[in-house]
């Protein structure tokens, strides 16, 4: 059974979760954006559970198994993100487009909410968004029609070999995609300056830090 498949759902849960209705929200709360080009913006942030990509330093493991994750329906996580001054969402995970996102999105749309997402771009897209930022992975890489849809091209890097991978992708995206590389926070220290270095070396690209881990939010 994939990780994204919610396990003994009544007849009636199915069929709300095979409809986009019911998702697996492993928390949403309250915060600022921190990375990439939309850094510093206030959002509410939904994550939804489950991913099969398995990224080993993924700091967000527990997201994983979408079964142990409750089933919410949309029109509570509506009135969550509605409550908010910002009117914008982070739609994360997991892996959010696993699952059928068209009605979420057409409901915060009808409340004026502005809707950012978070992708590995492995899966097709539904739901309509207002920034798509894919940060594609080596495990499940990114369909050709997402990196042609993504604003922002977010890739974290872990070793120096996964420059390579960013200028692979680079080569695929549209051409007013942002281009940022993003350092593993588990070797921030270590890769940093390469990425620094590599930046001033080729302009097209911008540094992305995990700035809410600094500011010490969420």
């Amino acid at each position: 059974m994939s990780n994204c498949e919610p396990i003994n759902l009544s007849p009636a849960d199915r069929a709300l979760f095979d409809s986009g209705r019911l998702l697996p929200v492993m928390e949403m709360f309250y915060s600022l954006q921190g990375e990439g080009h939309n850094t510093g913006k206030p959002a509410a942030f939904l994550r939804i559970g489950g991913c099969d990509v398995g990224c080993h330093w993924c700091d967000v493991k527990e997201a994983w198994d979408a079964s142990v994750h409750p089933l919410t329906r949309i029109d509570d996580i509506v009135d969550y993100v509605a409550s908010f001054p910002a009117r914008a969402v982070v739609i994360t995970g997991g892996e959010p487009l696993s699952y059928n996102l068209d009605p979420l999105c057409t409901a915060l749309k009808q409340k004026s909410i502005t809707i950012f997402v978070e992708t590995c771009g492995a899966y097709p897209l539904s739901g309509r968004f207002d920034w798509i930022c894919l940060s594609p992975k080596r495990n499940q890489p990114p369909l050709s029609e997402m990196l042609h849809m993504a604003d922002e091209l977010k890739v974290i890097v872990h070793k120096s070999a996964d420059l390579q991978w960013a200028e692979k992708n680079a080569l695929l995206v549209k051409e007013k995609c942002l281009l940022y590389l993003q350092p593993e926070w588990s070797k921030y220290q270590d890769i940093l300056p390469v990425i620094v270095d590599y930046v001033k070396t080729d302009p097209r690209w911008m540094v992305s830090l995990q700035a809410h881990k600094f500011m010490n939010i969420p």
